[in-house]
């Protein structure tokens, strides 16, 4: 049977190489009983692929099971797969056949196999690699020939790694991939896909079928398509039923059109409160260093100033600003030029030592962090007149640290 062939027994529509790609291997590995691991993100159309593996199959006059693992509550997945024995837990009133049994001598899909428990994921190994699994409740063991053909939509190589999935179950599955593309992989399909929908809803609602205008088209082979062909199905439907003009240009097509969902990393439990606090202190020490270099190059050029007693001082107008990597007068130059100045002139006129001893006297400015920090604090509530909300935003940190802090040192606004 020809891939054409195939594409056309089970409703198949594109000519995108990557998709030929995987039509291809499920038809050579049908007629053997190898365990095949389907990938492809939601909305990809991976249940077809099991379908053509079983009807090509010397097991398509047997049964034909799919299981969505992830629909099954974690307390019965095990009773749902291998049946479970009269009394064996509450509400298990007669025995019951699992799919590994109704499904003997034929296939069965394991749809989402990365949302298996654990526990699970031992008795799924033990049928692959032996053929025996044992009934909820019951100490014997059964035989079953059963090929196993799973799918997902999850990263089951992170999932090892977050030990959420077993290694050697990934491996014992894994014999064959089969990599379904995306739709945003398959420019060249989607407006095809879209031209199908939109025919088997307008037989379906008794309405001439939609058309879509050059530049609706354009915009339709350039979106991401994050739900895939499940995705464009819906808005085809959609698009079908409300708008009254049957040639849709972009402007209208880009109202169904969702926004770009960006995925923002998110933080779970304790580690929001362990991340908020280092980045507090990095800010913090980042800030003290800054001032405590700065006020370091003061004290030197005012040494230099009393120790040369002569009119002419070399002062860096320029510094290097490391947290923005721009180069930047300091805001001591205007205050340093004005102490030099008035030290340079007495110093010409009154020749009097006595002031230059007391020019030397420098008063040490506070580097502890806590003082620090409740100074900063004051600073940004003083500047937004007592608002929190600015006033966290301006120091780095959120409101709720803010608060917190405002307890810790009894400070009030």
């Amino acid at each position: 049977m020809t891939i054409q062939q195939i594409k056309q027994r089970f409703s198949i529509i594109g000519n995108s190489p990557v998709l030929n790609r995987a039509i291809d291997i499920a038809v050579q590995v049908a007629p053997t009983d190898l365990t095949v691991l389907i990938f492809g993100e939601s909305g990809t159309g991976k249940e077809i692929f099991p379908q053509i593996i079983h009807q090509l199959s010397a097991r398509k006059h047997n049964a034909y099971i799919a299981v969505n693992c992830g629909a099954i509550p974690e307390g019965t997945i095990d009773s749902e797969l291998f049946g479970h024995e009269k009394g064996s837990f509450t509400g298990a009133v007669k025995n019951r056949k699992g799919y590994f049994e109704e499904a003997d001598n034929g296939t069965i899909f394991l749809d989402e196999v990365g949302e298996l428990p654990l526990s699970t994921q031992v008795r799924l190994l033990r049928v692959l690699e032996t053929g025996e699994y044992i009934k909820v409740g019951s100490s014997q063991g059964m035989k079953t020939n059963v090929r196993v053909i799973a799918a997902t939509n999850i990263n089951l190589l992170k999932a090892m790694q977050n030990g959420k999935f077993r290694e050697d179950l990934y491996y014992r599955l894994n014999t064959v991939p089969i990599i379904i593309p995306p739709l945003r992989n398959r420019k060249e399909d989607i407006h095809l896909i879209f031209r199908k929908f939109a025919q088997d809803f307008s037989e379906k609602y008794r309405m001439p079928p939609i058309r879509l205008k050059e530049n609706a088209v354009l915009l339709l082979e350039n979106y991401a398509w994050k739900g895939n062909v499940r995705q464009l199905k819906n808005i085809t439907e959609q698009i079908s039923v409300i708008e009254q003009e049957r040639a849709v240009d972009g402007e209208t097509l880009k109202k169904y059109l969702p926004d770009e969902i960006h995925n923002l990393p998110v933080i779970y439990g304790d580690s929001i409160n362990k991340e908020d606090f280092a980045t507090e202190r990095e800010i913090l020490y980042k800030i003290l260093f800054d001032m405590r270099n700065e006020i370091n190059e003061l004290k030197t050029i005012i040494q230099d100033v009393t120790k040369q007693n002569t009119g002419t001082v070399n002062v860096p107008s320029k510094v290097f600003d490391k947290s923005t990597n721009n180069i930047h007068q300091p805001d001591y130059i205007s205050s340093s030029e004005n102490i030099i100045d008035n030290v340079n002139e007495k110093n010409k006129f009154a020749g009097n030592k006595s002031f230059i001893e007391e020019t030397e006297e420098i008063i040490e400015e506070s580097l502890s962090l806590k003082d620090k920090e409740i100074e900063l604090i004051k600073k940004a509530l003083e500047k937004y007149k007592g608002k929190r909300k600015y006033a966290a935003e301006e120091l780095g940190i959120s409101e709720r640290t803010l608060y917190r802090k405002l307890k810790e040192y009894d400070l009030t606004t």
